[in-house]
This record gives C-alpha cells, sequence and structure tokens, in this order.
C-alpha cells in the first residue's frame, strides 16, 4: 500500500489521520503484505480445503406445523382467564 492508497481509504472512510497516524497505517500493512507473502510461499497443495476448522453438525428437524400447547392447559395457571385471554390488571391510564 503506498500513501495514495491511504488517502483513498482515509476519504471513503471519512477519517483524518495525522502524519504520524499515516506513517504508522504504512508500516502495519507493509508489515502485513510482507506475512501475506511468506505465507504465498507455502506449499498448500496436499491440505484438504475446509470451511470449519472443527467438524460441525446441523441437528435438522422436520418443518411440521403443529400445535405444541393447548390454550386451555397453559390458561390454567393464570390467575384470570376470560374468552381464551389472559387478563391482566391495568398499568396505563
Amino acid at each position: 500500500m503506498d500513501y495514495k492508497e491511504l488517502r483513498l481509504l482515509e476519504m471513503l472512510n471519512q477519517l483524518s489521520l495525522s502524519d504520524a497516524q499515516k506513517s504508522e497505517m504504512l508500516e502495519f500493512f507493509e508489515k502485513r503484505e510482507s506475512d501475506l507473502a511468506i505465507l504465498n510461499e507455502l506449499d498448500t497443495e496436499s491440505v484438504e480445503r475446509m470451511v470449519h476448522v472443527m467438524p460441525i453438525s446441523t441437528v435438522v428437524r422436520e418443518d411440521i406445523a403443529s400445535q405444541p400447547f393447548d390454550r386451555d392447559e397453559l390458561q390454567r395457571g393464570a390467575p384470570n382467564a376470560e374468552l381464551g385471554y389472559w387478563c391482566v390488571p391495568r398499568v396505563v391510564d
């Protein structure tokens, strides 16, 4: 990355960096580019591609519409229920 590209990133992200911050950012990106160059030199032909490091298994259930609870059974524990609705004290005037 050079100064021109950094300036473009600065404008796109609406930043105002000082000269010291700009030089620090350029140094940071230079180090990352050298790290990337080292990684690109590695032979990864025999490495199997993967999405996750750990194996992930998803338990999928059938998508079947059902009514797991009975309304009357749930309202038995309510302090007050009327016509299928829970009755609660009024809290707003």
